[in-house]
């Protein structure tokens, strides 16, 4: 595994939903590092409290005026300590980054349909994907290459103030279908169910809180679609050396344990031991 740490200069930080922010690094060898389903983590400078970074997704890079990159967007919600912290860090202060790390999301089969499925928070991975998945715009020094004609992003919520980001996956390209818990925002009801409504695409891919994930790869097994899901596991160091990260999967004696940062996060849903 080779991956970058930096001291990253924050140039911008920005409210864009209920409890919800959007944070940009100038950290130019991690961007031109780093493809859409990775992650970097991250940690408060200057102090000890807490100690561990915390792993976020890359939800897009950011390009300077000739299109080189030169820094990342990530997205987060404030959900415990570190990001209560985070939440206001101001342009002009810093934060210690390390990646890219983990595995990116792999090329889809089939070229004409996928379906990005994410629940919460697990939209975050997806807007690079977008762009990548419909070749405008290239990562990890890979020049952009169109790999399907389209691509439909189910977005499920709570309700309607935690939805982040709708314009931006639009703007990417995507076919935006909405569900909210409380019906407040388009289908009410799970994601997963707005799905089956729809015509199956060749290829899923999910991201967000386990039993959502479950839903969608047991939905994927029943109508024969390829899945791949990003894991939203806890981490303590990012680099595969703690072990705290690991989760179960299908082995032919049985099952055992992979290392969420290093083996994932993205992995192939038939794969794992639900």
């Amino acid at each position: 595994m080779t991956f970058h740490q930096h001291t990253a200069d924050v140039l911008a930080h920005e409210h864009l939903a209920t409890n919800t922010f959007l944070i940009r690094l100038r950290c130019p060898e991690l961007a031109r590092a780093i493809r859409p389903g990775q992650f970097v983590m991250l940690r408060l400078g200057n102090r000890s409290d807490p100690l561990l970074g915390r792993p976020f997704a890359l939800y897009d890079t950011v390009l300077d005026e000739r299109g080189k990159p030169i820094g990342i967007d990530v997205v987060y919600l404030v959900v415990g300590k570190m990001t209560g912290l985070l939440q206001h860090v101001r342009a002009g202060e810093t934060l210690n980054a390390w990646g890219p790390l983990g595995n990116g999301f792999p090329e889809p089969v089939g070229s004409e349909h996928v379906a990005l499925v994410a629940g919460g928070i697990g939209q975050t991975p997806f807007l690079a994907h977008i762009r990548e998945l419909l070749g405008t715009r290239g990562y990890a020094g890979n020049a952009p290459r169109r790999q399907v004609q389209r691509v439909s992003l189910y977005y499920g919520v709570r309700s309607s103030d935690l939805a982040a980001g709708v314009e931006d996956f639009r703007n990417a390209g995507a076919t935006v279908h909405l569900a909210s818990n409380d019906g407040s925002l388009g289908h009410h009801g799970f994601v997963t169910d707005l799905l089956a409504s729809h015509e199956a695409p060749q290829h899923l891919f999910g991201c967000g809180p386990e039993p959502m994930l479950h839903a969608l790869a047991e939905q994927a097994a029943r109508r024969g679609i390829p899945c791949h899901v990003s894991l939203e596991t806890p981490m303590a160091c990012g680099v595969g050396i703690c072990f705290s990260c690991v989760t179960p999967v299908k082995t032919p004696d049985g099952w055992d344990y992979k290392r969420v940062c290093v083996d994932g996060p993205v992995f192939d849903a038939a794969g794992l031991n639900w």
